[in-house]
């Protein structure tokens, strides 16, 4: 049974159509909701909790109809807003806990559930200090802790890597991993951040003007392509002052009829069979190059969103990838 169904959702406001007639199915996991700024991911989350009533069309969560059962939904949903919420002047603790309380759990309980949570995303040392003083990349682990608190069937999370580094993505997109491997809740994950997506969910909807343009498990975006991406390095540099500078990698290819297109440091090589491999082993060899990386290409989730002009073949008066 699907966690979230949707038949002809609309919504529009005076001058946008944020939704329009989406038709989807999510099935319980761990699933991305992409879509660039304007969208319609936001729109689409209040409307799921009830808290917007659409222009047209229906929608049901968990089972539960949107226009009729809201406050049902809410008890059973988690949801951690993209933008900030927290109070500055209490303390971690004292926000979840309240959360918790709201959520209908008595003061014994809420009290073990928030500790329990806030341990579990990462801030059991620091959550009695006032959530003025937190680093933006804590603050983002006390509204997930408050999502969570209430031990729900289902979170939906609001762009929750907005604002951090480097690390701090990596360490929300592990955190959002265990949410569903280890605690057993679907997870709803907006972002316009494809490459974060691949790595957590095992289902992608795209959304684009409002409108559906794909929904599909991510290893179906995933599978290997049929061409091969080649990285090599300079050869010794008695071989490199010897060779002929024209006569590249890329140059060879393109002789032996392989279409090779340049991707930065990278040759892209269209894949025509154990021969491709062959060409490209004895290219590199005959070069003097060392080879770093040989390996088929895996599609992306960008690819989805790609409408500009394909990169242009190597000519034969052009130089291949990096010597």
């Amino acid at each position: 049974m699907p966690i979230i169904a949707t038949q002809g959702l609309t919504m529009r406001f005076p001058r946008v159509t944020a939704l329009d007639a989406l038709d989807v199915a999510v099935e319980p996991g761990v699933v991305g909701l992409v879509g660039a700024n304007g969208a319609g991911k936001s729109t689409l989350i209040k409307i799921l909790l009830g808290l917007l009533p659409p222009t047209s069309g229906t929608a049901s969560v968990l089972g539960l109809d949107i226009a009729r059962e809201g406050p049902a939904i809410r008890e059973r949903v988690g949801f951690m807003p993209e933008y900030e919420c927290l109070p500055p002047d209490v303390s971690a603790t004292e926000f979840v806990v309240h959360m918790a309380r709201m959520c209908g759990l008595p003061p014994t309980a809420a009290r073990e559930r928030a500790a329990d949570t806030l341990r579990h995303v990462g801030l059991y040392e620091e959550r009695y200090r006032p959530i003025g003083g937190y680093s933006t990349g804590m603050r983002q682990r006390v509204k997930l802790a408050q999502a969570l608190v209430h031990d729900p069937q289902l979170v939906f999370l609001d762009e929750p890597t907005n604002g951090l580094d480097p690390a701090g993505r990596d360490e929300m997109l592990d955190l959002i991993r265990r949410i569903g491997a280890e605690f057993g809740i679907s997870v709803l994950v907006t972002s316009h951040l494809l490459g974060e997506l691949e790595r957590v969910c095992d289902h992608v909807v795209i959304i684009d003007g409002g409108r559906l343009l794909r929904s599909q498990a991510v290893e179906a975006y995933t599978t290997a392509s049929g061409h091969l991406t080649v990285e090599v390095d300079e050869g010794p540099a008695d071989l490199a002052e010897q060779r002929d500078p024209t006569d590249t990698l890329g140059r060879r290819l393109h002789d032996a009829g392989l279409t090779v297109r340049p991707e930065g440091r990278f040759l892209i090589v269209d894949l025509e069979g154990e021969a491709t491999y062959d060409a490209v082993r004895d290219g590199v060899a005959e070069l003097g190059l060392r080879l770093i990386r040989l390996e088929q290409r895996r599609h992306h989730i960008e690819e989805v969103f790609s409408t500009g002009p394909e990169p242009q073949p190597v000519a034969p008066a052009q130089e291949g990838a990096p010597r």
